[in-house]
């Protein structure tokens, strides 16, 4: 009978050493699965960072549009594969509301805006004008000083600019235009400039640069740093802070409640944070933490922002103005 018990113990012990050793090996091959909005070229400052500071082969990011990410979130919350998001900050605020859905992501940062506890800035973009000067020449043009300006009849199938319905940065010319002008003007100008644009209403962000760079229009509406850079690469491009306002939006990144498990995660998400921000600050210069410093070129004549939180509701209803502006 003793020797039975012992035998059987025994048995129990070694099951409960192996279950502990392949708990130990589980934990060793966890993979920590990052979703993304950002562009190409932040996602490889990303991965970049994390491989330097030891943490190759420990993660997986997986790219998706911000609509589509954005919908994941609000629909599954906690139940996302995901154990870490770098997302536009208003999706993240908006989840956060609803969903509750991310941990405390506690750190020394201090973000500009003031944060949240639950997610770390990681990089900003800026709207301004930009135009093709000898686009402008040859047409005799006169240089835009404000959005307004571009819905002078003489800019008729020559501006662009990025549809809000498909495209954040088209948020950057919206908030814009209702801050300076409220919704009764603001939804006249921006009739006026959506009949100006015509065909050139763009789907994607970079659409306008990319017209304005080929001359198929004289201005557009999109990111500064395009204009910036193209104009840096010897282009007849300049960029125009327009007086109704340079607004920013932000991507932050935020570590999803996993019962407990979000250890890894969380250090990773704090690399990403700390450690690569100085590239990502290089690539996307606008400042987002106490103490940052970008060359003068990079910072806005009419930095503003918006009086109330970002948030999805909000952007919905901007959607929706621009919806009946274009009526």
């Amino acid at each position: 009978m003793k020797k039975s018990t012992i035998m059987m113990l025994g048995t129990v012990s070694s099951a409960i050493v192996l279950a502990a050793c392949g708990s130990a090996e589980a934990d060793a091959n966890k993979q920590v699965i990052i979703y993304s909005n950002a562009d190409d070229e932040a996602i490889e400052v990303m991965q970049a960072t994390l491989d330097k500071e030891g943490y190759e082969g420990k993660y997986i990011i997986q790219s998706f549009g911000t609509s589509e990410l954005g919908g994941k979130m609000m629909a599954e919350g906690t139940d996302i594969e995901a154990d870490v998001v770098t997302m536009a900050s208003y999706f993240i605020e908006s989840a956060q509301t609803s969903k509750s859905m991310f941990v405390d992501l506690p750190s020394d940062l201090k973000p500009i805006d003031g944060g949240s506890t639950y997610a770390l800035p990681i990089l900003g973009n800026v709207g301004s004008i930009f135009i093709n000067t000898d686009l402008l020449a040859q047409k005799g043009l006169p240089v835009p000083k404000t959005i307004k300006d571009l819905t002078n009849p003489k800019f008729k199938d020559l501006v662009s600019f990025p549809n809000i319905l498909d495209s954040s940065t088209g948020w950057l010319l919206v908030q814009a235009i209702m801050n300076e002008y409220g919704e009764k003007e603001g939804k006249q100008v921006l009739a006026d400039l959506i009949k100006n644009a015509g065909p050139h209403i763009e789907s994607s962000g970079s659409g306008p640069i990319k017209k304005v760079k080929t001359g198929e229009v004289a201005a557009g509406f999109g990111l500064r740093i395009q204009a910036i850079d193209a104009k840096n690469e010897g282009l007849p491009i300049d960029y125009i802070d327009p007086t109704e306002g340079n607004f920013t939006l932000t991507e932050s990144v935020a570590v999803v409640d996993k019962e407990g498990d979000e250890a890894l995660a969380i250090e990773m998400a704090k690399v990403i944070a700390t450690e690569a921000r100085a590239d990502l600050l290089k690539q996307y210069p606008v400042a987002l933490y106490e103490g940052e410093q970008v060359d003068d070129e990079y910072v806005p004549q009419y930095l503003k922002k918006w009086d109330t939180t970002l948030t999805v509701d909000l952007l919905e209803k901007h959607q929706a103005f621009f919806k009946e502006a274009q009526q």
